[in-house]
């Protein structure tokens, strides 16, 4: 007896979409007409999308459907197709490294857009829409702060900071306050759900203290 293990099958071009589907695409390449293969190339192009519903959300999918069709059937397949064809040259290209960004950052826990901001404030020339911004700035700055480090900051140091950030060209009017920011620990949420439960306790209790004296008067009354 012959066993058909997958050790020994030809090896899957694209496995995202199975056996099934590269052997539909052999067999659309042996079909003699061209209208017949544009047939089963579509049905197998719909079979392909339905396989990978995730494709949806990316750009031009169907022509990546296309793309994919062509690459399974190793470049063989004479269809219609209504994008150009790859070619396995361009399979072999890879898209140019990005990079990191090399830029120091002063503060980590206000991150690069907050040094943004203040060049942007810095530059701006109209006193009353920067006075604004820096007010809004200052307001960020101690969210990020509470945030990041996990703890409640007073006021002075985040005006200290934008100080320094800024070399000095930015500052807040005098008996300005900061929005209210404060760091909750998970332990409060902790005892606010245990009080909670232990409320919920309580009152089912009453409650049924309450049913077992309204038995006991009910029975009173029927002796």
């Amino acid at each position: 007896m012959n066993f058909d293990y997958n050790t020994t099958r030809s090896e899957l071009i694209l496995a995202e979409y199975g056996r099934n589907v590269q052997n539909m695409v052999k067999y659309i390449i042996t079909l003699p007409t061209k209208e017949e293969r544009n047939k089963y190339a579509q049905a197998v192009i719909d079979l392909m999308g339905f396989l990978n519903p995730h494709l949806r959300d990316v750009a031009d999918f169907k022509h990546k459907l296309w793309d994919h069709l062509h690459i399974i059937s190793n470049y063989q397949i004479d269809v219609d197709s209504p994008y150009p064809k790859p070619t396995p040259e361009t399979k072999e290209i890879k898209p140019d490294h990005i990079g990191y960004p090399q830029q120091r950052i002063r503060y980590k826990h206000y991150g690069k857009t907050v040094e943004k901001l203040i060049a942007t404030a810095i530059a701006e020339e109209n006193p009353e829409r920067k006075a604004g911004m820096v007010q809004g700035i200052a307001n960020f700055m101690k969210m990020a702060y509470v945030q990041w480090n996990k703890d409640n900051v007073a006021d002075e140091v985040i005006l200290k900071n934008l100080s320094e950030l800024s070399g000095g060209a930015l500052a807040l009017e005098e008996n300005v306050n900061l929005q209210k920011v404060e760091f909750r620990a998970q332990n409060n949420r902790q005892n606010n759900n245990n009080r909670g439960r232990q409320n919920n306790n309580n009152n089912k209790n009453r409650q049924n203290n309450n049913n077992n004296r309204q038995r006991n008067n009910n029975n009173k009354q029927r002796h």
